[in-house]
């Protein structure tokens, strides 16, 4: 029970290795140690719950105390042990022979002489006294401890004590709280481990078990990270975000984190279970199963009944369950109790286990004939009381095998009640209802049912593999089934094939059951066919061929009821295809109308309809809303978390993303996108894996610097050639992600290469509201080549396909494309206006890198037409609105050209102070027809008279006017004259 440990000589025991998420205790470790050799001593509590890193915290002191030279013993209290027993072993421990332990000493004599022993035994070297698990020590040693902690001994000796509060001994802790009140005593209680703390954990558990393990497989699996065992290769790839769910599930409790770790913990699943790995549950949970060991029967049987119920429960639900009553349970309960097993809630006589996984633990080391009972019984009681249909199916899943016609109908109605928030179970519970239904000839309208329903929960969850055998295995008998369900079936497989990027195997399916609908549409249409319509609707958004399925939908949306609910999806599809097809206009009002409905719907009912909400938010992000696109994407993904429609959330992160990168917000992009990728590839979609990775390449081209370039473009290169395996519209979009990297990675002609190889000669392939900006990126790579014919064509192209927008943005786009065309051509005065218009424009949008960009762009137009000075205010600008979304790339660049520019900018000059040089740089930036408009109207012309001279409408002299007054920020012609007089002479009428 005790142990000296020596002083190492070797220098092997990692005492410098800091635990992780403890870096405050170990702190605190420290004084302590160098108080001892100083030559004073301590007391240290180590208080919290099991589990928590109490008995890690005693070892990591017992090391670096070992370390520095000082004499350690280490021992822990046990249960049932003899009076004294703890202190008696401590003495021997200390080399104290027995028979020197004078049996007639006691009181005070016998405290002094403890104390001497203890002080003699540290006073050279210094001496460590760790004792663990006090709360299990007998009564006569916790006064005896009690009364050394009133008057420990002097010198450099250190008593550290480890207990849980609640169990420990009321003497002991009277002591110890009085101890802390005085300063005599420094208390220690470990909280949770943070979220980041049990990344960095996993990750070494993960890291540690494969090192010490030689295999070769050549199957996709990996290895568990604590046990060593396979692990499936649908658990996450992305370790941040499984070792954050992993931190919600143990609470931040390190041993409950090892132990869901052990069982393989699949959040799919969980709370209904720990995870599928029992052995390796049972290993890591052993100290808690010899607690289990010391209950007494009733307490044993009560705890495995309270286990299968699940918490909260209550007392007599316990007692009918286990069948001892309610008067042994509650005798039962009160043991449980004072064990720190269970502990009651403040509300309804309920209670529940100390720690959610303790229950997994308990009914795991149950016997199997005590679950099995106690899931019948449970089942019976629940399904009188009428209970909710999963709690029931919690347990019929348990018993379903013994033929009853009760369990099969509850792990029914238990699926139905749980597809919305629970998909795995659903499908696990369809599953077992399959393989129990009565077995018969052909197939049945209720098994097809429920191997539908089976596919849709098995599709929600990610398990597309599974759903796509599913269905096409219940093709297989399409013969016997009726026409409603043979087209429920030929779409599911449709919606999956889509979902796997198999665009062409998707349309022959959902054409198949499309053939099946009657014509013209039923009014009201019935949900079936409306289903069936979207999902024909989203294979074509997709494929990027939505003209195929214009005219189905706007008949379906029409047909649609107001009240049906699948009125919403219908009307948010047309939006988005239509803007797909470039038809922005008619796409507008009907994006106004989805978002006037969803905004009136609480958040209950919002939360049914996340693809609603992902489609709208696509529909605003090109129509450059991004504030609405940013309000239902968000909305929308809190009702996609844990394992429910992953899919769906892939396409609100991948959205979501793009709106990141345009507002800046870069590190948070790249945190989506990690997170997309991951979900991709844990459900099979590679198209989707690697847009997302490329996505997240496109955030860190500007937050890493120019020297990563190269690697990025491999990345992004990786990424296009994962997301051309679908052909469709997220293979565009990788396309033009990837051109962009390649473009701002010094590879211009590659850049070229891939817009025309994946977007065609006029890139029409491209998606129609991003096009305009794309045919910009390619006009300025052609001008990079020296191609200026081919540059002066795409930007030719490109403000066509603005004008037919006539979204914002997308000029802006075509504007800076314009502006390098100037700057090419030497003529840096329109260059320069037109540099700094596009940025302002972008300032205003809220898009700062494509701010700071453009005006490290048009420095060297800025500096020619302008002079250095208001050039280094554009660079000025750039760098700071580059720090403030955390763009390296860009503080590089506006590094390099301040050197190129070879003008030191003078620090602390004001816009103020140069008053004069700042208005003639403003006038500077007008066009040459504002100048010539605004010297006319310095002459006091009216506006009129100014277009009949010029030949032009009068709205465009206002506009033009317009422009003038924001560009010199004046708001009059009496200050236009003013402005104009400081710089040039107007003309004479």
């Amino acid at each position: 029970m005790l142990l000296e440990q020596p002083a190492r000589e070797n220098g092997t025991e990692p005492v410098t290795r800091e635990l992780v998420g403890r870096r405050t205790e170990t702190e605190a470790l420290t004084k302590v140690l160098r108080r001892m050799s100083t030559g004073r001593g301590a007391v240290l509590e180590i208080t919290g719950d099991p589990g928590i890193g109490k008995t890690s915290l005693l070892g990591l002191l017992a090391r670096r105390a070992t370390a520095a030279g000082a004499r350690v013993v280490r021992g822990h209290a046990v249960r049932g042990s003899e009076p004294g027993q703890l202190v008696k072993e401590v003495l021997a421990a200390l080399g104290v022979p027995r028979r020197l332990v004078r049996p007639s000493v006691s009181g005070l004599a016998a405290d002094i002489e403890v104390r001497n022993i203890l002080g003699c035994w540290a006073a050279v070297q210094g001496g460590v006294l760790l004792l663990d698990n006090l709360h299990l020590c007998d009564e006569q040693s916790a006064r005896a401890l009690a009364r050394l902690l009133r008057t420990p001994p002097s010198g450099p000796f250190v008593l550290a004590l480890a207990h849980r509060p609640r169990q420990s001994s009321p003497v002991l802790m009277e002591a110890l709280d009085h101890g802390v009140e005085t300063g005599d005593v420094i208390r220690l209680a470990p909280s949770p481990l943070g979220p980041q703390a049990v990344s960095v954990l996993v990750g070494r558990w993960r890291t540690e078990a494969t090192a010490s393990l030689a295999y070769a497989s050549p199957d996709p699996e990996l290895w568990d990270q604590a046990s060593g065992r396979r692990q499936s290769a649908r658990e996450p790839a992305d370790h941040g975000a499984y070792a954050a769910q992993l931190h919600d599930a143990s609470c931040g409790n390190p041993r409950m984190l090892r132990i869901l770790v052990a069982a393989r913990w699949d959040p799919d699943e969980w709370p209904l279970t720990a995870g599928p790995d029992r052995d390796g549950l049972r290993r890591a949970a052993a100290p808690f199963v010899n607690e289990l060991h010391t209950l007494s029967p009733d307490a044993t049987t009560s705890a495995g009944a309270a286990a299968v119920l699940g918490a909260p429960f209550l007392p007599d639900e316990v007692a009918a369950i286990s069948g001892l009553g309610l008067d042994r349970s509650l005798s039962a309960f009160g043991e449980l109790t004072r064990a720190d097993l269970i502990r009651p809630l403040p509300w309804g006589g309920r209670y529940a286990f100390r720690h959610p996984v303790l229950g997994h633990v308990i009914l795991e080391h149950a016997s199997p004939a005590l679950r099995l009972h106690a899931h019948q019984a449970a089942l019976d009681l629940l399904t009188t009381r009428r209970a909710p249909a999963v709690q029931r199916a919690r347990h019929a899943e348990h018993v379903v095998g013994s033929g009853s016609a009760d369990a099969l109908q509850a792990l029914i109605e238990g699926a139905e009640e749980a597809m919305a928030d629970t998909p795995a179970s659903a499908a696990r519970w369809l599953r077992l209802a399959l393989d129990h239904l009565p077995a018969g000839t052909g197939i049945s309208a209720t098994r097809a049912v429920l191997a539908l329903d089976c596919c849709r929960a098995l599709t929600a969850v990610g398990r597309l593999q599974e759903a796509r055998t599913l269905a096409h295995d219940l093709l297989r008998h399409r013969d016997g089934l009726s026409d409603e369900l043979r087209a429920r079936a030929y779409a599911v497989c449709g919606e999956v094939e889509r979902l796997l990027g198999h665009y062409q195997e998707a349309e022959a399916f959902v054409q198949a059951a499309l053939d099946l609908l009657p014509r013209p549409l039923p009014v009201p249409l019935p949900a079936p066919a409306a289903e069936l319509i979207t999902a024909h609707g989203r294979v074509q958004i997709f494929r990027e061929s939505y003209g195929q399925a214009r005219e189905l939908v706007r008949e379906a949306a029409a047909a649609a009821d107001s009240g049906d609910p699948m009125a919403p999806y219908l009307r948010a599809l047309a939006a988005l295809g239509d803007t797909q097809l470039g038809l922005l206009d008619e796409a507008a009002p009907e994006v106004s109308a989805c978002a006037r409905i969803v905004d009136g719907l609480p958040d209950a009912t919002a939360a049914t309809m996340p693809e609603v909400l992902g489609m709208l938010g696509c529909t605003e992000l090109f129509h450059e809303r991004f504030a609405d696109a940013y309000r239902h994407l968000e909305r929308g993904l809190l009702a996609t978390t844990g394992a429910t429609r992953r899919y769906i959330r892939i396409n609100q992160l991948v959205a979501l993303c793009h709106l990141d990168q345009m507002t800046g917000s870069l590190e948070r992009l790249c945190r989506r996108a990690r997170e997309a990728e991951s979900l991709a590839r844990m459900i099979g979609a590679d198209e989707a894996a690697g847009l997302a990775m490329t996505l997240r390449a496109t955030g860190q081209l500007w937050t890493r610097p120019h020297r990563e370039a190269a690697r990025l473009v491999e990345t992004t290169a990786e990424g296009l050639t994962m997301a051309l395996t679908g052909d469709g519209l997220r293979a565009s979009v990788t396309a033009g992600l990837h051109a962009h990297v390649q473009f701002h990675s010094a590879d211009p002609a590659g850049c070229l290469r891939t817009l025309v190889e994946v977007g065609g000669p006029r890139l029409l392939r491209m998606p129609s509201p991003w096009r305009p900006s794309l045919l910009a990126l390619a006009s300025t790579a052609a001008l990079r080549c020296g191609d200026a014919p081919a540059a002066r064509a795409w930007a030719a192209e490109a403000e066509t396909a603005a004008g037919q927008s006539r979204l914002p943005v997308q000029w802006q786009h075509v504007h800076r494309a314009q502006a390098e065309l100037h700057a090419a051509h030497g003529d840096h005065h329109e260059a320069a206006a037109l540099f700094h218009e596009t940025a302002e424009s972008f300032r205003r949008a809220g898009l700062p890198v494509e701010h700071a960009w453009t005006l490290v762009t048009g420095a060297h137009s800025a500096a020619t037409a302008l002079g250095v000075g208001p050039a280094q205010e554009w660079l000025d600008e750039a760098a700071k609105a580059a720090r403030a979304c955390g763009a390296q790339r860009i503080l590089e660049e506006v590094a390099r050209t301040r050197k190129q520019l070879a003008v030191p900018r003078v620090t602390g000059t004001s816009v103020a102070a140069v008053p004069v040089v700042r208005v003639g740089a403003a006038v500077a930036l007008l066009t040459n027809r504002e100048r010539e408009i605004a010297a006319l109207a310095a002459t006091g012309k009216r506006t009129k008279d100014i277009a009949e001279q010029l030949y032009v409408s009068t709205r465009t002299v206002e506009t033009h006017l317009g422009s003038i007054y924001r560009k010199l920020d004046i708001r009059s012609r009496a200050a236009l004259l003013h402005t104009l007089s400081q710089t040039m002479r107007p003309p004479t009428a």
